[in-house]
């Protein structure tokens, strides 16, 4: 397992990151347990949670997966082994000040979640998301307060549109805040262009580390949909009205060109999935989620896994949005 520095940070992390949005939904505390244990054995460090995961699953609520994480944590005494990071934003209450990103929900959202992980510190402190209904200095000054009394380590954000990202990061360097060390996009080979148009060129500028999530294609990259013509009931497509839009000749076509290029290195679809992004040096380390630790290794053994530059380039050209 390869380790990257995180953006212009000092801070390493594993090429693979391994995002947690399953437990408490279709992963048990068992099984969620086996999967991090296996992850760490691997050599993986870098485990992504949110407060807000798994709230939209029958039976589950807001704050679980984080609860799973930290048992894990007691039980294992492997703090010092992993970079751990979670997001705050997403609603994790009814009441109005329990989502955003006010001073207020900020505050009592990373205390809630310390006690979750039962941890003194979080190593990386995402925004899930934009928040407009709040200043971004109201924002920034309760995360850089949060770094100062040493109950986080780094920040980052996820879902920032470039203007937004940009005007975090003059506000931060304005004041001499604690800034945004990385982003947290959602892209793969299908969903390129929101990324490429925008944030990537704000990452490559002043240094950010990447760490995109969903990297297979909420599971379409890995094959496992072919010959349907929608996504089934209980999947990730039943959340995300964004994978309907999946199902089409292009990108079936594209999973073709995908498995011959994984025959020739005795790789899985889905670790072509992650070499294409692994292969890309703005890249600091897809976010890969599973249901099981099964599911779990195939992603774990995409580790060290480069394309070379004319397969990179061929899929390039196949999922070139300028070109859809």
């Amino acid at each position: 397992m390869e380790y990257r520095r995180l953006g212009s940070t000092g801070l390493t992390v594993s090429e693979i990151c391994f995002g947690t949005a399953t437990f408490g939904w279709h992963t048990d505390e068992r099984e969620a347990h086996r999967m991090l244990d296996g992850f760490t054995d691997a050599g993986g460090s870098f485990v992504d949670t949110a407060d807000y995961y798994s709230a939209w699953a029958k039976g589950s609520y807001a704050g679980r997966s984080e609860e799973i994480i930290g048992t894990w944590l007691r039980a294992t005494g492997k703090r010092h082994q992993i970079v751990l990071a979670t997001k705050v934003c997403s609603p994790v209450g009814p009441l109005p000040y329990d989502r955003g990103l006010s001073r207020r929900h900020i505050m009592d959202a990373a205390e809630n979640s310390l006690r979750r992980l039962q941890t003194d510190f979080i190593d990386l402190y995402q925004a899930h998301a934009m928040d407009p209904r709040t200043p971004i200095d109201e924002t920034l000054r309760a995360f850089d307060d949060l770094v100062r009394q040493g109950k986080v380590r780094y920040l980052g954000c996820s879902n920032y549109s470039a203007w937004r990202l940009c005007q975090a990061l003059w506000t931060s360097d304005k004041h001499d805040w604690a800034r945004y060390a990385c982003v947290q996009p959602y892209y793969n080979l299908i969903d390129r262009r929101e990324f490429e148009e925008g944030e990537a060129a704000v990452a490559r500028e002043y240094g950010l580390g990447v760490i995109p999530y969903s990297p297979q294609a909420m599971g379409f990259l890995t094959g496992k949909h072919r010959g349907r013509d929608r996504a089934p009931a209980e999947s990730r497509g039943t959340i995300d009205p964004r994978m309907q839009t999946y199902f089409t000749a292009r990108n079936f076509h594209l999973l073709d060109e995908m498995e011959t290029i994984g025959k020739a290195h005795g790789k899985s679809l889905a670790q072509v999935a992650l070499g294409w992004l692994l292969s890309d040096p703005l890249i600091t380390a897809p976010i890969v989620g599973a249901r099981d630790w099964e599911q779990l290794r195939e992603s774990v053994e995409a580790a060290g896994f480069r394309l070379a530059p004319a397969e990179k380039a061929h899929l390039d050209a196949l999922t070139d949005w300028r070109s859809a």
